[in-house]
């Protein structure tokens, strides 16, 4: 599955957080459903999708699934069909504090985006620690857009394997004055919503 983290979140990606809903949407709280929410919906006219195959299930045209703080997104228009699973975070009042889009894996590694808020150091960039673990290098901001400021991210196939059986994805990064900006994404359901998005992608 191919694309640039721009180009990504503008398709699918934008659709998610628009369509997002705190009372409806996992948030890091580690509430979730016992069997997986699924929601099936018309595509929107001119939608994209980049990836050939077969259809998704029921011919639907859109399908959402929950599995626990992680959801798994698939929109598809004739034989192209684009899956990928995200977490968006927001607080009390609806506003969102970040966000992170994935998509399935190309060989073993795994690709997406993430967006954080306004007012951080971008010279900075951004750490990843899952657990007590830090890994790879500090990634880069790509750009800031109206919905926040871009990470393009990729973790290789040790780093996936550390997520499928870690607790938590945590982000250091630095504020524009200087002082930590912690954030942590929940990785409840993260190999399951993986293994989905996988076997929907075929």
């Amino acid at each position: 599955m191919t694309g640039s983290p721009l180009r990504i979140l503008g398709s699918i990606g934008l659709a998610a957080l628009a369509g997002f809903s705190p009372a409806a949407s996992a948030t890091g709280r580690g509430v979730a459903p016992e069997t997986p929410r699924i929601e099936l919906a018309q595509a929107p006219a001119g939608g994209q999708a980049t990836v050939a195959g077969a259809a998704l299930p029921g011919g639907a045209s859109a399908l959402n699934e929950t599995y626990k703080d992680w959801r798994v997104v698939c929109a598809q228009q004739g034989s192209a069909k684009r899956c990928v699973l995200s977490q968006i975070q927001a607080q009390q009042n609806g506003q969102r504090v970040l966000a992170i889009e994935l998509n399935a894996p190309a060989g073993h590694a795994v690709a997406g985006v993430l967006v954080l808020p306004f007012g951080l150091s971008l010279d900075s960039g951004v750490a990843f620690q899952i657990d007590e673990k830090l890994t790879a290098q500090p990634m880069r901001f790509r750009t800031c857009l109206p919905n926040g400021c871009l990470v393009a991210v990729s973790f290789d196939a040790p780093t996936v394997t550390a997520l499928r059986t870690g607790t938590a994805l945590k982000i250091k990064a630095t504020a524009d004055g200087g002082a930590a900006a912690p954030f942590s994404i929940s990785l409840q359901g993260f190999a399951t919503a993986l293994d989905r998005v996988m076997a929907l992608s075929r």
